[in-house]
């Protein structure tokens, strides 16, 4: 197993950016704001060839009521299950009771502690580690985690304690044949990828913990609750997956804070890394406009897709006809995503999601075999012909996958620039009846033929433009000739 190490300390303290510095990322949101932090957040960090796992915690005061309760409820877990506590301290600010009190309950419950005195640009490293061992749990070590000064040293000593793990070969991933995953499939190290996006107050985190079947994320009655994006790994059976949660995404005009300008620029990359996406709505407010701009962000982004409409339970039955009557009007740009009607507080039909999540993730990755491909094609255009352009038909040849993830589908042709919209929508639609494909975007692109005798001028011989001359003398006399027969 590999060694869990928690960043634990009072809020704006500096864990967040030693959790970046330590696992090499920018997962944590790093601002001068006190309470940025909230999940907990987890990173596979390597030092010299040792790995370890590495926890970024909430800031703890002691003082804390509301949302900061929930956040110290967080934070007290991840101690908990951490083999080593790195315990930061602002060398700045001094020795504060919050530091005490987190050192006392460090020492009640006998865990392993690394007294850490961080941001010591502008202070003496001696003064510090004077100041910091009243709290009596052994060598202070002061570090800058902004600049790095004192990392290796820190880490020395952190992994000293730890046996080395054993290196794991890593074998290469087969192509895949016919009707397999191009990309690797749940049995890969991830899993499938899940992110649980939507508006703010949804049910997301909700969603996510009744998921997972623990309250790995913070729920709390206020809107932007979750500012993070929390990668959470975990099996369910023999599959392996790697759950989301995101912040929730406002529209624009109403965006004012930095934090949450970066919390949704990590959503966003969030739906970039996804697999799946489980766009989460309120079934009480039914679809918003602001709905209809997040699903056309992930539909841009070519992510399969999987909608949940939360909060369903205790709605009458005429709301609930009303409510399905909109989707069917509204989401016909998404028509090939399973919609689930889900309870996240009580758990009614979230199971279900799974299913719904591997079978967009099979269709998504599949490899199409060419010849496959051709003939649904030749079968579309002898059922509806593509139009004529400028008196001349468009021919549709052959086609072949072009990539997955979404499934991309090449169709070479001539004057295939002329295609129209409508005609691509129906190729699509073809496509997705004949393979049976749910769950996941189709998209079509088009590849002209090249003219070989493009910008070429053909050169007549002298006794071709002779010969020209001769037919263009002849015609005028016979037209003459009629002309005045009809005077």
């Amino acid at each position: 197993m590999l060694p869990v190490i928690a960043l634990v300390g009072r809020p704006n303290v500096g864990k967040s950016t030693l959790f970046n510095r330590l696992s090499k990322t920018r997962n944590a949101l790093v601002a001068e704001h006190a309470g940025l932090t909230r999940d907990r957040q987890y990173a596979e960090a390597k030092w010299q060839g040792r790995r370890y796992i590495l926890i970024d915690t909430g800031g703890i005061s002691g003082e804390e009521v509301g949302i900061d309760a929930k956040m110290a409820e967080q934070s007290w877990l991840a101690i908990d299950e951490a083999d080593l506590v790195l315990l930061l301290l602002d060398s700045r600010d001094g020795l504060t009771a919050a530091d005490q009190m987190l050192a006392d309950g460090l020492r009640k419950r006998g865990k392993r502690c690394l007294l850490v005195a961080n941001k010591i640009d502008s202070v003496n490293p001696d003064i510090a580690r004077a100041e910091f061992s009243a709290l009596s749990l052994g060598e202070v070590l002061p570090i800058s985690a902004a600049h790095g000064r004192g990392i290796a040293a820190l880490l020395e000593i952190a992994l000293a304690g730890f046996a080395a793990e054993p290196e794991i070969a890593v074998e290469a991933v087969e192509e895949a044949g016919e009707g397999k995953p191009l990309l690797p499939g749940p049995s890969a190290k991830d899993g499938i990828k899940i992110a649980i996006i939507g508006r703010p107050n949804v049910g997301k985190s909700t969603l996510v913990n009744r998921m997972l079947g623990e309250e790995r994320v913070i729920v709390f009655d206020q809107a932007g609750t979750t500012r993070d994006s929390i990668y959470i790994p975990f099996e369910r059976g023999e599959e392996k997956y790697k759950l989301i949660d995101t912040a929730g995404v406002r529209r624009r005009g109403k965006i004012f804070e930095a934090v949450e300008k970066f919390s949704v620029v990590k959503t966003l990359q969030a739906i970039e890394e996804a697999n799946v996406v489980i766009f989460v709505m309120d079934a009480h407010e039914g679809v918003v406009q602001h709905d209809l701009n997040l699903l056309g962000f992930v539909l841009e982004s070519g992510r399969a897709l999987v909608i949940a409409l939360n909060k369903w339970d205790g709605m009458a039955a005429d709301e609930r006809e009303r409510v399905k009557s909109e989707l069917q009007r509204r989401l016909l740009f998404v028509d090939f995503a399973e919609i689930h009607f889900v309870s996240a507080l009580h758990g009614s039909g979230v199971g279900l999601l799974y299913r719904s999540v591997q079978d967009a993730f099979r269709c998504a990755v599949t490899r199409f075999k060419a010849s496959q491909l051709t003939r649904i094609l030749e079968d579309a255009v002898a059922v509806h012909q593509p139009p004529l352009v400028n008196g001349r038909r468009i021919k549709l040849r052959y086609a072949h996958q072009g990539g997955a993830n979404p499934p991309l589908i090449l169709i070479h042709g001539n004057q295939v620039e002329a295609v129209p919209r409508s005609y691509s929508r129906y190729l699509e639609n073809t496509y997705r009846r004949e393979l049976k494909i749910t769950g996941t975007p189709i998209r079509i692109e088009y590849k002209g033929g090249e003219n070989p005798f493009e910008g070429k001028k053909n050169r007549l011989s002298e006794r071709q433009v002779n010969k020209k001359r001769r037919l263009m003398s002849h015609h005028k006399k016979a037209d003459k000739k009629r002309r005045d027969k009809k005077r």
